[in-house]
């Protein structure tokens, strides 16, 4: 059975053209890092460049933050200035979906993520994320909630107000319109 989550040549070229773009216009989140050998391990890995698509499709702009030095592998963050917009109007998990009696929201942060075959940012990526810009200033993005919170109905998501990063909480079953979640992805 053929996969669907495959690219194809044309628009495996234009992502690749954006994100090397995006990548030169700000050089400030990988420095030391060359563009040349990112793209070769794109190239390599089909599976994590489609991830890398649906990232940028639903409005996540992707960009790579850095490199594990343990691993090797280059790190994507969503880098979108405001949270996804393809990704808002989404409460935390399945569980939480499930739970709402009415007005459920299309879908969930951590099955949307799964799907994409991404990860929610953890509290301490979305700091990283914020030592490199100025991001939610105007809206909110999901991140991922220790089990402990979760198992008593709550979630977890930060922003930017007020030159601080704030970090709340809120029912895993809440949605907003201007909430949503970013992704990582490692390549």
């Amino acid at each position: 059975m053929k996969s669907k989550k495959k690219l194809s040549a044309e628009q495996r070229k234009d992502l690749l053209s954006t994100l090397k773009a995006r990548f030169e216009k700000n050089m400030h989140r990988h420095k030391g890092l060359a563009w040349a050998a990112i793209q070769a391990r794109l190239e390599a890995n089909g599976d994590k460049l489609w991830s890398l698509n649906e990232m940028e499709r639903t409005g996540g702009e992707p960009d790579v933050v850095g490199v594990d030095k343990k691993t090797n592998e280059y790190i994507f963050y969503d880098c979108s200035e405001e949270s996804p917009k393809g990704r808002r109007s989404i409460c935390y998990d399945h569980e939480a979906l499930e739970s709402r009696k009415e007005h459920k929201p299309e879908n969930s942060a951590i099955q949307m993520a799964e799907d994409m075959g991404i990860e929610i940012l953890t509290e301490e990526e979305y700091r990283t994320l914020q030592s490199l810009g100025k991001f939610d200033s105007k809206t909110s993005s999901w991140i991922k909630t220790p089990a402990a919170i979760r198992k008593l109905g709550g979630a977890i998501f930060a922003d930017f107000r007020y030159g601080h990063i704030f970090v709340y909480h809120n029912g895993a079953e809440s949605y907003y319109a201007a909430r949503a979640f970013r992704g990582s992805l490692r390549v």
